[in-house]
Parts: C-alpha cells; structure tokens; sequence
C-alpha cells in the first residue's frame, strides 16, 4: 500500500494497533463486567465459565459455584453483549450520517428513525399486541423505524435526488409528528403509560441470546457495507461534483449508505429503546483522534461505541442502587462532556 493510496505503511500499522489495543480494552471491560453484580464473579472465573462453554470441557468449572455458570451465560453475557453490540451500531450509524450531512454534530436520530421506532413501541405496548412474545415490541419499533425512514426520504427526494438539507428538514418534520403521537398515544395509554415511557427512556435488562444475535447479523453486514462504501464517503465530502467527477455515483452511494445507518439505527432502537448521545458523541470525539478518513473513524467508532455504552449500562446494573433507564445515563453524562467539546472547538476556531 502506499501514500498515495492515503495509507502510508506506517500509519496503517499505527492504525492496526490502535484498533488491536481497542479491542482488547473491550475483552477486559466485558470480562470485568460480567463479574460485577449482586453476585461478584472473578475475572479467571468468567473466563473459565465461558471457555467451558464455548468448547464443551466442564472440567473448567471444578471449584466454581453451580449458580455462577447460569448467571454467566444466561443472565449477565446476552445484556452485556447486546449492551456493546447496539453501542458499536449506533456509532456507526452516527459516523455515516456525519459523513452524509457533513454536520459533525449530527446522529442516528436526526433523519428521525429514533422517533418512528418509539411510535411503533407504543403502539405494541399501548394495544398489548403480544403474538410474538417478546419480539413483539421490537418488531413494531423496527417497522416504525423504516416506515419513518421511507417517509424521510420520499419527502426530500426531487428528481431522484436528495441534499443534505432537505434529509434533515424532512427527518425534523416526520420526528415532529411522530412525537406528538407519541404524546397523544401517552395521554391515552392510562395505566400502561408507565410501561411506554420506561421503555422510550431505553433499557438493556432481560436481554437473550436471541437479541445479541439478531444485533449482530444487522450490525456485522452494516459495518461491512459503510467500511466498503468508505474511500467514496471519504472523496463525497469534497463536494458532489468533484466526487462526480473522480467516478463517484455520489446518490446512489448516499442512498445506500442512509438506508444501511438507518436500518442499523432501526435494529438497535427496537431491542434496546430509545438510547440517545452515543452516536452523536463517539465519531465526534473519534475525529480527534484517528482523524476524519472514514476507514479509519468508523472501525473506531465501534470499538469505542461498544465500549461506552457497555460502561454505562454496567454503572445503572452494578454499581448506581438502584437501576436507571441506560438513555438518562449517557444523556446526563455524554451532554455536559460534549457541550465542553463543542464549545472548545468553537473558542479553537475564534482563536485561529
């Protein structure tokens, strides 16, 4: 590879092994957070409990108490694993949308698919709509979400294209209809009231095997649809002429990038609710660091979404008394964090 490619040898393998340290950050913070709880687990008790599981030896589990395995397997991983999986897709979905609208301060809820997946919820858990057991929720925020998403890009299409600005009116508009009938559906919604506003506050608790699968399917195959897409997202910031003009078919790329974050976006929200701040901070701040190239922000923005939001689900299960939607939690701590950020780079700029 060479620098004209835009990767010198060098600074592929600094990339390399900024990735390779992530992602051994995010083993120990998910093996640190398994064991944190009501019931306190080892680390080398979590590893063992795992590796019998994965390979099948139940000699590992000589010495370990008989209920740890279960709290393991089946209580604590799936919530852990959905927790990283859903923060990894969020900021994906932020650093596309980022890239697409070039607004640094853009996320996953701007084109308003957080909006139509909490207006589907309510309506499953306003009816008591139960024929799928537990996906039953989530299926319905999902078809909101791309419901929504449809509209969004009906409303801003002209002649089969679509700007920058029109998407984001268009997503202001639907969001602003959407929330007032998520409003007039909480004002009927009686006693249940309670049930839809927990859950659009957002939450990772009784999560399955199930769910860690289902995110991962959606989230893998978007992630390797953005990280192909990236060098022309790269050379799409220039301008849609100058993209043009280097062979770039600038729509139908922005087309299926939007539809790939928003799906993303549409998955995560119908598993977890409605969790806010992780995609709009992450590929931010991940711009200070590995810089604005695409193939690098977003391998980034994963590994430091996973890792993020997994902290704070394990603060509201493990360490706060009492349990708190996950979507309080990184508002109350991702907003003042980023309101300093913001206002920074602002005085950087007046200064410059």
């Amino acid at each position: 590879m060479t620098k004209k490619d835009g990767f010198a040898p060098s600074a592929s393998m600094r990339v390399g092994g900024q990735t390779l340290l992530l992602a051994v950050f995010l083993f120990i913070v998910v093996i640190l957070s398994t064991g944190m709880g009501y019931l306190k687990i080892s680390p080398f008790e979590v590893i063992r409990i795992i590796v019998s599981k994965i390979t099948g030896n139940h000699e590992l589990l000589n010495g370990i108490d008989t209920v740890f395995p279960y709290v393991v397997s089946e209580v604590r991983l799936p919530r852990i694993l959905t927790a990283a999986i859903v923060g990894a897709g969020l900021s994906i979905a932020g650093a596309i949308f980022q890239g697409i609208l070039l607004n640094p301060l853009a996320d996953p809820y701007t084109l308003g698919i957080s909006a139509g997946a909490a207006f589907g919820a309510s309506i499953a858990l306003l009816l008591d709509i139960t024929f799928l057991g537990i996906y039953s929720v989530p299926l319905f925020a999902f078809i909101g979400a791309v419901a929504t998403l449809f509209a969004v890009m009906f409303l801003s299409s002209f002649n089969g294209q679509a700007s920058s600005h029109t998407l984001i009116l268009s997503g202001i508009i639907v969001a602003a209809i959407l929330s007032a009938g998520i409003s007039f559906l909480k004002y009927v919604a009686d006693e249940q009231v309670s049930i839809i506003i927990f859950w659009l506050m957002g939450s990772f608790g009784s999560k399955t095997w199930a769910d860690v699968f289902l995110t991962l399917v959606f989230v893998s195959i978007g992630f390797s649809i953005c990280i192909f897409f990236a060098r022309d997202l790269n050379i799409m910031s220039l301008g849609d002429r100058s993209a043009g003009s280097l062979g770039i078919e600038t729509n139908k790329v922005r087309v299926i990038l939007l539809i790939t974050a928003s799906l993303i976006t549409a998955v995560c929200v119908s598993v977890s609710g409605i969790i806010g701040f992780v995609g709009l901070i992450i590929p931010h701040l991940m711009r200070f660091f590995v810089g604005p190239d695409n193939r690098r922000l977003i391998p980034a923005s994963v590994l430091v979404g996973a890792i993020l939001l997994l902290c704070a689900d394990t603060i509201t299960r493990a360490v706060l008394p009492r349990e708190i939607p996950i979507g309080v939690l990184t508002a109350l701590i991702g907003g003042p964090f980023f309101c300093y950020i913001f206002r920074k780079r602002r005085i950087g700029r007046t200064d410059g």
